[in-house]
């Protein structure tokens, strides 16, 4: 058997007719090429146009032409549309809808949709109980008066100190995010020419900002930030409290200072009371009242003074 001969690359030329006698009355029909087998597609199904082959697994019998491997066709839904985008080439993977036709699909929305409903009331109320859209001032009824000098008690230390002071120092204001009243006092005992001592007094009312982490850090690490002051909380005043203490007069009560200030939160109201005195030689002050007398006092007025705060 002789060797096939190797496929053409371009379509084979069609034969010309070899000369026929002059006396042949009629010429005979010019031989037919060989039948070419259909190529490999990308696409799977069979042109849409054209009519279905009778026998799609059938290989074509090739004259003098070699075999060539005929590619399996896919099977094809009966309601499939040959149309529609394929999976597998770029697209999603096609899905059946769910069992149960229209009735289960609307049920279906109608579960997400109230599924929707229940998740964004739940957000709803977790924003309301945690406070997500903004903390409401936790103010306790507090105020802070135009006049803090009037509105304040000091009675404790007006045994120690019966002069009054005829031009206290005080300060108020008032802004959507901070109300403060401020007032400084001479102390004076009976037969002094200049103050003895100073008390200042001051309330803030944080309207926009809880001041709690920052008063915390503030006055309990106070001894941290500042040389030789003793911080000691106080129960019993405020939800928290803290007295600072310092005495550099090592017994003396003609040289050194006694300084003590109690910071008080009680929500979102800040107060602080501080006591000052500078001892010397030039001083009339020769029995200066101890630490643990000026604590005494800044308690029992403290108390005193944030109930008035609140009318």
């Amino acid at each position: 058997m002789s060797t096939p001969p190797e496929q053409p690359s371009s379509p084979p030329q069609q034969p010309v007719p070899a000369p026929q006698d002059a006396d042949a009355s009629q010429s005979p029909p010019a031989p037919q090429p060989p039948a070419v087998p259909p190529q490999p597609t990308a696409y799977p199904y069979p042109n849409p146009q054209s009519p279905p082959p009778q026998n799609p697994y059938a290989q074509p019998t090739l004259v003098n032409q070699p075999a060539q491997p005929m590619p399996q066709p896919q099977a094809m839904p009966q309601s499939a549309n040959p149309y529609a985008p394929q999976s597998g080439y770029g697209y999603p993977p096609v899905t059946a809808p769910p069992s149960g036709g229209t009735n289960t699909a609307a049920r279906a929305v109608l579960w997400a949709a109230v599924g929707a409903v229940v998740a964004s009331a739940a957000w709803a109320a977790g924003i309301f109980l945690t406070g997500g859209f903004g903390d409401k001032a936790d103010l306790r009824g507090y105020t802070a008066p135009a006049n803090l000098c009037s509105g304040a008690d000091y009675s404790s230390f007006k045994e120690e100190y019966p002069v009054d002071d005829s031009s206290p120092t005080k300060n108020a204001m008032k802004d959507p995010a901070l109300d403060e009243s401020v007032c400084s006092l001479s102390l004076k005992k009976t037969g002094s020419s200049y103050a003895d001592a100073y008390l200042s007094i001051q309330v803030d009312l944080h309207k926009k900002t809880d001041p709690g982490p920052e008063f915390t850090a503030t006055w309990k690490n106070y001894g941290d930030s500042h040389t030789d002051y003793d911080v000691t909380p106080v129960q019993g005043i405020g939800d928290e409290a803290y007295l600072v203490t310092q005495d550099t007069s090592n017994g003396s009560t003609t040289s050194g200072s006694r300084y003590a200030t109690l910071a008080v939160r009680d929500g979102w109201m800040t107060y602080t009371m501080y006591y000052s005195a500078y001892l010397s030689s030039y001083e009339s002050d020769t029995n200066p009242p101890t630490l643990d007398e000026v604590t005494g006092w800044l308690k029992s007025d403290t108390k005193a003074t944030l109930q008035q705060l609140k009318g």
